[in-house]
């Protein structure tokens, strides 16, 4: 076997591989856009019930095609403090179970239907190029995701496919010969894991090379430990993501770790004490020679699927009843002593925009929501001080509130930076949308910052001027304002909770405020043309109470950007 040949099957095993890489990530990026919402619905579901858990995770990963992903995504709702440890804990052992089901897939590409599925490639092709709509777009590439995928087994099958007598075949054969000690060979399932950042993509080798006749090692269990060592590696992702987060997080990714670890040294001991084992037990339920599909025997690889689905599922149910044991190994593990509160009021507005959710856009943007509601009511509690100080002629209030509105303006660059990177994912129209709204969101919340500012500015008017203001007006004005204080009410709760339900209540009251800033005005110019309000008072009267209504304006645009079309389909119809 000559230099050039080595080279062509190597050439062939990487041009494989790449094309089942660039296949699983289209399908990962696809599924997680059908799945636009479910995968936030979900997550949100993390009860304490460790099944429902265990349930989540595994769906969660079908959906996102990766185990990867689901752990990833968990740090960063951990880091976030969207989720606890022990919710995490048995989200992650559902995930190892998920991402079993990918194993089956590459199987099947043992078997004669491959052709169909290669097929898919140009189906999906074909309906991202004639179709309009972004749903049909999004299915056909997921359909042609499946297509190279089974494009990249062929190629690799194809690449170590020779004839038993052939010198490939002896001279690959005399390579994989070579390493047969178990603990090797699980290092070298770790390293190639970790180096590829897919435990997925280490499997499809392995079932192609079993399915095309090709014995790792000394044959027997070898192939089992390089698949026992990528459920170690795949951690390695994780691990890496949680580098620079909170205490939490790291704790998150190390219980990702001592679940395959620990299931690891159960697995390894068995194997290496039963050396029949995939004889007895895989052979013993998928026999060679019996599979339904003419002219090929899958055996080996559905052997290799079912260890996999064995080593995930079987170590759920060993650890399932400890997930507050792993916890505890976690906390004791990573030292929480760095972790204190040096924060201060306001400090922590989109402290914790994590990266990690990028990966599924519709939970990252569930996550946003949530944070921009807490600086909506941050801003809201700058305007309470400012009015209260109003009422009070507290001068000292100014300070405070300008103090309050540079938190906003920082927050303000946080999220708008961390929207832009959300930009460049990969989004459905409605996300596109949502985003845009956003937008929108952060520059109202700032604008009822500013207003909270220029209430300071009139009050140093009243105080420094001498202004006096009669007890009508004043009564007047509260009265406005506490309708002003229940309308954020209803804007924060429909904003976080997409209550829409509650927008006509919202408009009413939003009328009412505009109806008593007329009836303000109007009352001030009567009272100036009697006599009975000096001029002086004027600017500062007019100013104030349109302030406060405009500051009422922006919070209902807030709320109305959950509804059909968002503000600018509100703005419109107004």
């Amino acid at each position: 076997m000559g230099t050039w040949d080595i080279v062509k099957i190597i050439l062939q095993i990487l041009g494989g591989m790449g094309t089942f890489l660039v296949g699983m990530k289209m399908l990962s990026e696809n599924m997680t856009r059908l799945a636009h919402g479910k995968l936030q619905t979900m997550l949100n579901k993390t009860a304490k019930s460790r099944f429902a858990g265990v349930g989540i995770g595994a769906a969660v990963t079908v959906l996102g095609q990766s185990s990867a992903f689901t752990t990833v995504m968990v740090v960063g709702l951990v880091n976030a403090g969207i989720m606890t440890l022990f919710q995490a804990t048995a989200i992650i052992m559902g995930a190892n179970i998920g991402t079993t089901l990918n194993a089956w897939v590459i199987a099947l590409g043992g078997s004669d239907v491959t052709v169909f599925f290669l097929c898919l490639a140009a189906v999906g092709v074909l309906m991202t190029m004639f179709s309009k709509k972004e749903r049909v777009i999004t299915v056909g590439s997921v359909i042609s995701a499946f297509g190279l995928i089974f494009v990249g087994l062929k190629v690799m099958s194809g690449a170590l496919t020779f004839a038993p007598d052939s010198d490939a075949y002896n001279a690959v054969s005399g390579v994989l010969h070579v390493i047969t000690n178990p603990i090797l060979l699980l290092l070298i399932g770790v390293a190639i894991t970790a180096l590829v950042q897919s435990s997925t993509a280490v499997n499809a080798i392995i079932l192609t090379m079993v399915s095309t006749g090709l014995t790792i090692g000394n044959g027997g269990n070898a192939a089992l430990y390089i698949i026992i060592g990528s459920n170690i590696g795949t951690c390695v992702t994780a691990l890496i993501s949680s580098l620079g987060a909170s205490p939490n997080a790291k704790r998150a990714a190390l219980i990702h770790f001592l679940f395959n670890f620990f299931g690891a040294v159960i697995f390894m001991i068995v194997l290496m004490c039963w050396t029949g084992f995939a004889d007895t037990v895989l052979g013993g339920v998928i026999p060679s020679g019996s599979m339904i599909f003419h002219g090929t025997d899958m055996a080996p690889g559905m052997q290799i699927a079912l260890f996999h689905t064995l080593f995930n599922v079987i170590n759920t149910l060993l650890f399932l009843p400890f997930v507050n044991g792993f916890v505890w190994i976690a906390d004791h593990l990573v030292s929480s002593k760095k972790e204190k509160e040096t924060k201060t009021e306001g400090s922590d507005l989109y402290g914790e925009l994590d990266d990690r959710l990028l990966r599924s856009p519709s939970v990252a943007l569930g996550y946003m929501d949530q944070e921009t509601g807490k600086v909506f009511a941050f801003a809201m509690e700058t305007l309470d001080g400012a009015f209260s100080a109003f009422l009070g002629k507290d001068l000292s209030a100014a300070e405070t509130v300008r103090a309050r509105n540079l938190e906003l303006a920082e927050a303000n660059k946080k999220g708008v930076s961390y929207l832009v990177k959300l930009t460049a994912q990969p989004l459905v129209l409605e996300e596109e949308r949502k985003i845009s709204d956003l937008h929108y969101v952060l520059n109202d919340i700032m604008r009822v910052g500013e207003l909270a500012d220029n209430v300071t500015k009139y009050t140093r008017n009243y105080v420094e001027d001498g202004l006096v203001f009669s007890e009508e007006f004043l009564s007047m004005l509260r009265a406005m304002y506490e309708k002003i204080q229940r309308l954020f009410e209803i804007s924060h709760a429909v904003f976080l909770y997409n209550d829409r339900a509650r927008l006509p209540e919202l408009d009413a009251l939003e009328d009412e405020i505009d109806t008593d800033k007329r009836a303000l005005v109007h009352t001030h110019i009567k009272r100036l043309n009697e006599g009975k309000c000096s001029p002086s008072n004027a600017s500062v009267f007019i100013n104030l109470v349109g302030n406060l209504e405009r500051a009422a304006d922006h919070i209902t645009y807030i709320a109305h950007t959950v509804e059909e079309g968002g503000r600018e389909a509100y703005l419109a119809n107004k």
